[in-house]
């Protein structure tokens, strides 16, 4: 039996396979290749001041500062979730309060989501 989630706009639930995830790898070391008008265009805004530059098109994104993750509120429930293996071993590398890394990340997502739904 599949399971709809609560935050799911869906009325049918999506059947869970791995042909429906979508996987990214991003490497840092391995910048993108610019083209010359591109690198002419970020030149170009790398030299301009912040209150010129147009946002308009640009995503929300909240401020996230995940290390911060003591700040955070002691309301907590014990659940049980299932996270990829390559997700969880990133969080653990975090370090020893990693589930506290995790419920960070969380809370900036769910903040997010009602910034734009006000």
């Amino acid at each position: 039996m599949m399971k709809t989630s609560a935050l799911s706009p869906r009325k049918e639930p999506m059947e869970t396979k791995e042909k429906n995830i979508l996987r990214r790898i991003i490497n840092p070391g391995k910048k993108p290749i610019l083209t010359d008008e591109q690198k002419t265009r970020l030149d170009t805004l790398a030299t301009m001041p912040d209150d010129q530059i147009d946002y308009s098109d640009a995503p929300y994104l909240p401020d996230a500062d995940w290390v911060k993750v003591a700040d955070l509120p002691s309301n907590r429930q014990q659940i049980t979730l299932h996270l990829e293996d390559e997700v969880l071993d990133f969080f653990r590398k975090t370090g020893t309060h990693y589930h506290s890394t995790i419920n960070a990340v969380l809370r900036t997502y769910v903040d997010a989501q009602k910034a734009l739904s006000e």
